[in-house]
C-alpha cells in the first residue's frame, strides 16, 4: 500500500469511527431519556417538577453538536483542508520575513 492510499484508509477509518460514536451517543440518549422519564415520572424523584425535559434538552442539544460535528464540519475540514491552511499560513510567513529582510536591508543602506 503507498502513502497515498494509506492516508485514505486511516481517513475513512477516522470517519467510521467518528459515526460509531455518533451511533453509541444517540442510543445512549435513548437510553438515558427513558431511564430519566422513569426516574421523574414512575419513581418520583424530583416530583413537583418535570426536570427532565430539561435534561433530555440538554442531552439532545449535545447530540445535535455531536452530528454537526461529524456530518458537516470533519467532511470540509479534512486533510486536504489542513494541508491549504498550513501552505497559506507557511506563504504568508515567508512574505513576512521577505518584508522584514527587504525592510532591514533599505534601513542598513
Amino acid at each position: 500500500m503507498n502513502s497515498e492510499e494509506h492516508e485514505l484508509y486511516e481517513y475513512a477509518q477516522k470517519r467510521i469511527h467518528q459515526k460509531k460514536r455518533l451511533y453509541y451517543h444517540f442510543v445512549f440518549l435513548i437510553v438515558g431519556s427513558l431511564f430519566l422519564f422513569v426516574a421523574n415520572k414512575w419513581l418520583k424523584y424530583g416530583e413537583p417538577t418535570n426536570w427532565y425535559i430539561w435534561a433530555i434538552t440538554a442531552w439532545t442539544f449535545t447530540f445535535i453538536l455531536h452530528i454537526i460535528n461529524v456530518f458537516i464540519t470533519d467532511s470540509f475540514m479534512d486533510k486536504n483542508w489542513e494541508r491549504n491552511q498550513i501552505n497559506k499560513l507557511m506563504a504568508l510567513q515567508k512574505k513576512k520575513i521577505k518584508e522584514l529582510k527587504t525592510d532591514l536591508n533599505n534601513k542598513t543602506q
